[in-house]
């Protein structure tokens, strides 16, 4: 786009920028590991965007200059949250879950919506292992400016000069920043989780298992869910910090809800799909009542076709899958 004639008129600059919302949410979910947040954060790069339209000068990209202000908001939001605990980077025996309370599901109907156009150069469909929770939660670990340097250099794949001009550094501070957060990352992440992957949608063997998981909780089934389980299994529920580390602490942890007495009501399950995961909206319907409720919903990260880790969510995150919060 040459010029600034575009970017002086409302309709076309609003037009213009629109084509890029749903990739600069994913970024700034990246960026804050909150869908709520990211939605705010977009919201004000594109008013920040226009109101600073003189600025944009043609020297790069449009899309560039709108990740440029993105990834500046989203950094002078993260300095407001200063006030809250920040995450310390353990061993792979820690759950980074479990200090990141504000981590939120975001539904992969809209991660579809996200990469630019096809025939564009940077069309690329969203790969698992870039927002899959595992890596969300763990580069809240990092910095905010080694969060944003590694998301710009090895998920979205942007040259160190467009980096450095992003950031306001030098191309060798952000080299250094680089290698700082990789290696935070494998302290905390497995090793095979920091290769980027093709894979963007759940598999044929995951909706297998995700289905088995919607009978076992349906049908009141502890021994279905059990056989569901890897021996080392985890299950943590953001906000709340609690991880419930291995089959049995889980199956305690069901064990109501999958009584034959049904303590805890009448569950059904609606499959979806959240982080390129595959994923359960849970309601129950208890003794006297008319209609099931929502409950939470379920992201279920499995390896070797059992899970290995289911983060629950609560009701309040279901909207943006577009589910009621009555069936």
């Amino acid at each position: 786009m040459a010029g600034n004639s575009v970017v002086d008129d409302e309709a076309a600059f609003s037009a213009l920028a629109e084509r890029h919302r749903h990739e600069l949410r994913v970024h700034c979910y990246r960026m804050l590991g909150s869908f709520t947040e990211a939605e705010d954060m977009v919201q004000e790069t594109l008013l920040k965007a226009w109101s600073r339209r003189s600025t944009f000068e043609g020297r790069s990209t449009f899309r560039a200059w709108l990740y440029k202000i993105a990834t500046n908001t989203c950094l002078d939001a993260l300095d407001r949250r200063r006030t809250r605990d920040r995450p310390v980077a353990e061993g792979t025996g820690a759950s980074p879950f479990s200090e990141v309370p504000w981590l939120q599901p975001y539904p992969d109907e809209l991660l579809d919506r996200a990469a630019p156009p096809e025939g564009e150069p940077e069309a690329a469909a969203i790969a698992r292992e870039t927002v899959e929770l595992a890596f969300l939660a763990a580069i809240q670990h990092l910095p905010p400016r080694q969060r944003a340097v590694l998301i710009l250099r090895d998920v979205l794949g942007r040259p160190a000069e467009e980096t450095a001009s992003t950031l306001e550094v030098s191309v060798p501070a952000v080299k250094s920043a680089l290698q700082r957060a990789r290696a935070t990352l494998r302290a905390v992440l497995p090793r095979h989780r920091t290769d980027w992957g093709p894979v963007t949608a759940p598999s044929e063997e995951e909706r297998a298992v995700l289905r088995r998981y919607v009978e076992a909780s349906r049908d009141a089934d502890p021994d279905g869910l059990a056989a569901l389980l890897r021996e080392d299994a985890r299950q943590t529920m953001p906000p709340a910090s609690l991880v419930y580390e291995g089959r049995e602490a889980i199956l305690d942890l069901w064990r109501p809800v999958l009584s034959g007495n049904r303590a805890w009501g009448e569950w059904i399950a609606v499959p979806v799909s959240a982080n390129r995961s595959p994923a359960a909206a849970n309601y129950v319907r208890m003794p006297g009542e008319a209609v099931h409720a929502a409950v939470n919903l379920d992201v279920l990260r499995i390896e070797g076709g059992l899970v290995a880790e289911i983060t629950t969510f609560g009701p309040e995150t279901l909207p943006a899958f577009g589910l009621p919060p009555t069936l």
